[in-house]
């Protein structure tokens, strides 16, 4: 798992960061879609708020952005292995973004449960019908503020994938994570092949030397 080839390494890190960008700007722009075509109907404070939908469309949409920015730092990264800033950079942003991803993809799947159990009525509360139950899988005559035809599955069908593309975003960070632990050298990653690499460089390279000097005296 802490294996980082300073040779295919670096390429690995730059392919795992351009997926990490192509990935967020799909979800954050899945989840931009749903809020703008459903959510914000049923999101009014004069209405009953749903926060399963709610919470987790903007989880979803935040996630997105970090995965762009921690992807961002991947690819800079890959270029400069030996920076201390983007080493702490990418190790923070990519352990943040992997928890904001799986509870992205946890409230997700919660929300398209509730969603199937309850037949879509979640999705009916921005219409003004207050005597007739409304659930959005069968037909019935109501004033609402959006087209209500497919909209039980339109909304599944960006969920669905807004779930598998956060939990794609989870496993990349999580992966960018071992990575920065394998190139500071910190446990579980002290033995790293990287870290011997870089110990190698400092007789030739001034910077790779302060850099293991940190890594042995880190209160220095």
């Amino acid at each position: 798992m802490c294996t980082f080839d300073k040779e295919k390494g670096p390429r690995r890190l730059m392919r795992k960061g351009l997926t990490l960008i192509l990935v967020g700007h799909i979800n954050f722009i899945l989840g931009a879609i749903v809020h703008g075509s459903v959510l914000r109907h049923i999101s009014k404070p004069d209405q009953k708020v749903t926060t399963e939908y709610t919470v987790t469309n903007i989880i979803s949409v935040t996630s997105g952005l970090l995965s762009i920015a921690t992807g961002i730092i991947a690819i800079v990264m890959s270029r400069n292995l030996h920076e201390l800033k983007l080493q702490i950079g990418l190790l923070i942003a990519s352990v943040l973004n992997a928890l904001l991803s799986a509870a992205c993809c946890a409230g997700l799947l919660l929300a398209i449960s509730i969603t199937i159990a309850h037949n879509g009525e979640g999705l009916m509360l921005g219409c003004n019908d207050t005597e007739v139950p409304i659930n959005a899988r069968s037909p019935v005559s109501a004033r609402c503020p959006f087209d209500t035809t497919r909209i039980y599955d339109t909304t599944l069908a960006l969920w669905v994938p807004c779930a598998v593309l956060a939990a794609l975003e989870s496993g990349l960070s999580v992966w960018c994570f071992i990575v920065g632990l394998a190139l500071r050298g910190v446990e579980p990653c002290g033995k790293s092949y990287i870290k011997e690499q870089l110990e190698g460089e400092a007789e030739c390279s001034p910077h790779s030397q302060r850099l293991i000097e940190l890594r042995s005296n880190p209160d220095a």
